[in-house]
């Protein structure tokens, strides 16, 4: 439960609540069970705060600084966290529907088992977040920062994250079904056994990536950078590769029936026993490719 002088103090306003914890500054502020749903807490500090359990639907946190902050099982449903200081905040199993992340720092926070269903994370910094197993179906993250985050198993359905920095994520076994990643920068992005289907990788940028045994069926991959990348015993079928970057990519065992290659770059690419059957080959060079037991297009398996 919430220390009820802490709780009064914070009702007071922000220039009383400022005004204590300066002169506390050492001291937690125990909110827990708070009930503060729709309040204006604009700018104020509630740093290393217990706000466990609490009610904060609605509340406006503009500004706030919450890092180092507890708000494990909260409820922020429509919270608006513009601009906020959440570093190494935890928000294990809290629900956080619709709340507004943008331009805020989450770097290093902890969302493990959080609902983040359609919450907006506009240019907002994530690097080194634990998002594994959350739910983030609808979410935006637009020009966010989310290099090194934990996405493992997390349920991005139709998320938005267009121009975003995703180096070196981990997303796998995580849901991206029609997804938006145009442009999106994955470089050695871990995505080993992804639900990309029907995603939108567009000019994305996925050098070194890892997308081995991941189901890509009829993701949209025109023009993006996917050198180096991993796809071995990849669902590929009915891919579009139209004018993307495979050089040096391992397709080893991957089924790309129906996928189009029209243009695409494929020199030294490993093809091995993948299967090419109806693949639209177009403008494809195959002379320095690796074809050996590949089933090709005709028919007949590559010697």
């Amino acid at each position: 439960m919430a220390d009820p002088m802490h709780l009064m103090l914070l009702q007071q306003g922000a220039v009383a609540w400022l005004e204590w914890r300066s002169q506390h500054s050492k001291l937690q502020p125990n909110l827990s069970d708070a009930e503060l749903d729709g309040s204006n807490f604009r700018g104020a500090n509630l740093s290393y705060a217990n706000l466990r359990r609490a009610n904060l639907s609605w509340t406006k946190l503009i500004a706030a600084n919450l890092s180092y902050a507890t708000l494990n099982q909260a409820m922020l449903h429509k919270a608006e966290l513009i601009d906020a200081k959440l570093a190494y905040a935890e928000f294990i199993d809290a629900s956080l529907i619709g709340a507004d992340f943008r331009g805020a720092d989450l770097s290093f926070a902890n969302f493990i088992g959080a609902d983040l269903k359609g919450a907006t994370f506009n240019h907002a910094d994530l690097s080194h977040v634990n998002l594994i197993g959350t739910e983030l179906r609808g979410a935006t993250f637009r020009k966010a920062d989310l290099s090194d985050a934990d996405l493992r198993r997390a349920d991005l359905s139709h998320a938005n994250l267009t121009e975003a920095n995703l180096a070196q994520a981990n997303f796998s076994a995580a849901t991206l079904y029609e997804a938006e990643l145009a442009q999106a920068h994955l470089y050695r992005s871990q995505l080993h056994k992804a639900n990309l289907v029907q995603a939108h990788l567009i000019a994305a940028y996925l050098v070194g990536a890892n997308l081995s045994e991941a189901n890509l069926s009829k993701a949209d991959c025109a023009w993006a950078n996917l050198s180096k990348a991993n796809f071995a015993g990849a669902n590929l079928t009915g891919t579009n590769f139209r004018g993307a970057n495979l050089a040096g990519a391992n397709l080893a065992g991957a089924n790309l029936s129906r996928a189009c290659l029209r243009g695409a770059v494929l020199t030294r690419v490993d093809l091995s026993y993948a299967t090419l059957t109806e693949v639209e080959l177009k403008e494809v060079n195959f002379s320095q490719a690796l074809l050996q037991g590949a089933l090709m297009p005709d028919g007949s398996i590559h010697p």
